[in-house]
C-alpha cells in the first residue's frame, strides 16, 4: 500500500503487533474502544492472533473485545449526538465515510435497530453507525441493545471460530467470515420484515 494509504498498512501491522506484547489484553480493550468511534483497523485483528496464542482464553479474549467495543460505540455515539459538525464529520471525512451519511439518515427512523446490528456484525463499518446513531438520533435504549447483541455474537463467533481452526483460523476468516456474516444479517433482516408484513406493524 503506498501513498496516503500508507499509514493505514502501517496501523494494521502495528495493531497486529500489539497482540503479541505481554499487556496485549489491556491494549485489546483500547483498540476496541477506539475502532467503534474512529480507528479505522478492525478489533479482529488482534483477537485472531490473541486466541490462536492463547487458545483456552478465547472467552475472555472475545467478552473484552465486547464490552470494550460498546463502550467505544457510546463514546461514538455521544459524538455524533454533541459534536457532529465540529468532530464526527471531519472524522467520516478522513475515514472516506461520508457517502453513507445521507443513506444513514433516510432510513434510520424506520429501522435503526437492524442498522446498528447490521454495522456490529458484519464489515460494514460500525463506527460510522455509532456516530451517525447519535446525530440523527437513534434512542439510545435501542442503540445499546443492538450494539451489545451485535459485537457479542460477533467477537465470540471469531474468538470460537480460532479456537477451534487454530493455525488455519486467519485465512478462513478471510476468505469466509465477512460473507458468513453478512448472510446471517440479511436472513435476520429478512426474518424482521416478514414479521412485520405478517403482523401488519
Amino acid at each position: 500500500m503506498q501513498g496516503k494509504l500508507k499509514f493505514l498498512d502501517d496501523w494494521y501491522e502495528s495493531t497486529k503487533a500489539l497482540a503479541r506484547h505481554k499487556r496485549a489484553m489491556p491494549a485489546l480493550a483500547a483498540v476496541s474502544f477506539a475502532e467503534s468511534s474512529f480507528f479505522p483497523i478492525p478489533v479482529d485483528v488482534m483477537v485472531i492472533p490473541m486466541v490462536q496464542a492463547a487458545p483456552q482464553k478465547w472467552w475472555k479474549i472475545a467478552g473484552i473485545a465486547a464490552m470494550f467495543s460498546v463502550l467505544g460505540g457510546i463514546f461514538g455515539y455521544m459524538i455524533g449526538l454533541f459534536f457532529f459538525e465540529a468532530i464526527a464529520l471531519p472524522i467520516l471525512e478522513t475515514l472516506g465515510k461520508t457517502e453513507y451519511i445521507a443513506k444513514f439518515r433516510d432510513s434510520i427512523n424506520a429501522n435503526g435497530a437492524l442498522w446498528v446490528f447490521g454495522a456490529g456484525l458484519t464489515p460494514f463499518p460500525y463506527k460510522v453507525i455509532t456516530i451517525m446513531s447519535g446525530a440523527v438520533p437513534v434512542p439510545f435504549g435501542i442503540f445499546i441493545a443492538a450494539s451489545v447483541l451485535a459485537r457479542t455474537i460477533r467477537f465470540f463467533a471469531v474468538a470460537g471460530i480460532v479456537r477451534l481452526l487454530g493455525a488455519q483460523a486467519e485465512a478462513f476468516m478471510k476468505k469466509h467470515f465477512a460473507l458468513f456474516t453478512i448472510l446471517c444479517f440479511a436472513f435476520l433482516v429478512a426474518a424482521w420484515f416478514g414479521y412485520k408484513a405478517l403482523s401488519g406493524h
